[in-house]
C-alpha cells in the first residue's frame, strides 16, 4: 500500500519561491512512489499536485463540496491534475478532518488559519508532520506553536527547506514508527488507554455531527431561497 502524504498550505498570499518549493515537494512525493493528498484547493497545495503529476505520481483531492459543480463553482477549486476527488460535502473546515485522517504524513507549506486547523488536527492525533521551511506563513511559526502547546500526543515534527531531504527523512521516520516495538503497560493501563481512545472517538464524532447539522441547516436555507425565487418567478408569470 502506498504512503499517503498530505500537503496543507496557503491558497493565496505566498511568493514565487514558496510556489517553486512546493512544486518540488510534489515531485519528491511522486518520485518516492507516494500519493499526494490535498484539500483539492488552489494555491500551494495545487503547486504540489502539479509537481506530483509532472513526475507521474498519483494525486487525491479532498473537496469541501458535495459534487463537481460545488467544487468548481462555489469553492472555485481546480479539478485538473487530480486522479481522484473525494466530495465530502463538509465545507472548508469540515473536510479538514477527512483530509488529515486520510494521510499517513502531513506536510505544512506556508499556511494561514485553515492550515492552522489542519496542523492542529494532525498534531493532536499524533501524526508524523513535515514543515517545508522557507515557504512563509504558518510554516515559520510551527516550532513556536509546538512549544506553546506543550502536549505529548505522539506526533513528530520535522523541519527542512529541502523538499527531497524532507520527504526522505519523513519516510525513514514513518518506517521506524511502523516497526517500533510495543511498550508493555502496567496492569490496567491498557484499559485506561482504551477508555481514552473511546472518549476521543466520541468527541470527534460529536464534532462531526455538529458540522453535519450545520451543513444541513445551510442547505435548508438555500432550498428555501430557491423556493422563494421560484414562487416569485411564478407570480410574475401569472400576474
Amino acid at each position: 500500500m502506498k504512503t499517503m502524504i498530505g500537503v496543507m498550505g496557503s491558497v493565496s498570499g505566498f511568493d514565487d519561491a514558496a510556489s517553486t518549493a512546493t512544486y518540488a515537494l510534489g515531485r519528491a512525493i511522486a518520485q518516492a512512489n507516494c500519493v499526494t493528498v490535498t484539500g483539492a484547493c488552489p494555491g500551494l497545495p495545487y503547486d504540489a499536485i502539479r509537481g506530483a503529476k509532472d513526475a507521474g505520481g498519483l494525486t487525491v483531492g479532498v473537496s469541501p463540496g458535495h459534487n463537481f459543480a460545488e467544487h468548481t463553482v462555489k469553492y472555485a477549486s481546480p479539478s485538473e491534475g487530480f486522479d481522484v476527488i473525494i466530495y465530502t460535502g463538509s465545507g472548508l473546515m469540515g473536510r479538514e478532518i477527512t483530509g488529515v485522517r486520510s494521510c499517513d504524513i502531513v506536510i505544512v507549506a506556508g499556511g494561514r488559519s485553515g492550515t492552522l486547523g489542519e496542523f492542529a488536527i494532525a498534531y493532536d492525533e499524533g501524526k508524523l508532520i513535515g514543515v517545508l521551511m522557507g515557504t512563509g506563513g504558518l510554516s515559520e511559526h510551527i516550532q513556536t506553536l509546538v512549544t506553546v502547546i506543550n502536549k505529548e500526543t505522539g506526533s513528530q515534527v520535522v523541519y527542512d527547506a529541502d523538499p527531497d531531504r524532507l520527504i526522505t527523512t519523513l519516510l525513514e521516520l514513518q518506517c521506524a514508527r511502523r516497526t517500533a516495538p510495543v511498550t508493555p503497560h502496567a496492569p490496567g493501563a491498557a484499559v485506561l488507554c482504551a477508555l481514552d481512545d473511546i472518549d476521543h472517538a466520541i468527541a470527534q464524532m460529536e464534532h462531526e455531527q455538529t458540522l453535519i447539522a450545520a451543513n444541513i441547516a445551510e442547505l435548508r436555507q438555500r432550498q428555501e431561497a430557491y423556493q422563494d425565487v421560484a414562487l416569485m418567478g411564478a407570480g410574475e408569470a401569472t400576474g
